[in-house]
């Protein structure tokens, strides 16, 4: 395969939240080794994290299955918000083994919201209820029926939560030099727009779009805009 791409979910998620990116890859670039990932304790992953993990424990978790699938290959890393956090962890402790990166609906600091803090730590089924529809805009909220909620315990959500609340390297952005693209969806509540533009101008390679009429799940809301700035913005950086 000439490119790999890995896809890291975000919080309380899994690979399947990428299916619309799956199947177009499958598809249309043969060329293409797109594999979703499920992150420890998530869909069917074991969970060999700690109780109190921090986003660098899901990248060294991430680094160990990318160099099983991916012995000889730079993979780009595709992150949606926790996800994408792991992303920016990777690049910056695995610069050597990162091929570059596309940053969805994420931040390079990722403050969560006390009362869903709470709630997930108490209530974590009402605290995937209300992620859920945070997560989308007015218009696309029939979709959330059709989402997979697949953690392996009720603690999970609560510690992907917390790793994100934890996270900041905002002062380590220049650090990156890989070929970056930022994908966001214009009406984000979890990862405002702003967030997505302080990566751009922080990243030095990086390239900035914007999507309409979609919220955080931008891949699900708008999959063949996605798609397709996905796939040009890989012509554009020769990965295919």
């Amino acid at each position: 395969m000439d490119t790999a791409l890995v896809f890291i979910h975000g919080s309380g998620d899994s690979r399947h939240i990428w299916q619309a990116q799956s199947t177009y890859f499958s598809a249309v670039a043969p060329a293409i080794d797109a594999l979703a990932i499920d992150l420890p304790g998530h869909g069917q992953c074991p969970d060999t994290l700690p109780a109190e993990a921090s986003v660098a424990d899901y990248a060294q978790a991430v680094q160990s299955r990318m160099q099983q699938d991916f012995p000889r290959q730079r993979p780009i890393v595709v992150g949606h918000s926790l996800g994408g956090a792991i992303a920016l962890q990777l690049a910056l402790d695995y610069p050597q083994d990162i091929g570059g990166l596309i940053l969805i609906g994420t931040g390079a600091r990722l403050r969560v919201l006390p009362a869903l803090l709470d709630a997930a730590r108490n209530d974590p089924a009402s605290a995937q209820e209300q992620l859920g529809t945070m997560s989308v805009t007015g218009d696309h909220q029939g979709m959330l029926a059709a989402i997979p909620r697949e953690t392996q315990s009720a603690y999970a959500l609560y510690r992907d939560l917390a790793a994100c609340n934890r996270f900041d390297v905002m002062q380590r952005l220049p650090e990156i030099q890989l070929d970056t693209l930022i994908l966001c969806g214009e009406e984000d509540r979890l990862t405002p727009v702003k967030f997505s533009y302080y990566l751009h101008e922080h990243l030095a390679n990086s390239t900035l779009h914007s999507i309409a009429d979609a919220g955080h799940y931008v891949m699900r809301e708008q999959p063949a805009h996605v798609n397709q700035r996905i796939s040009n913005w890989l012509d554009q950086v020769k990965r295919v």
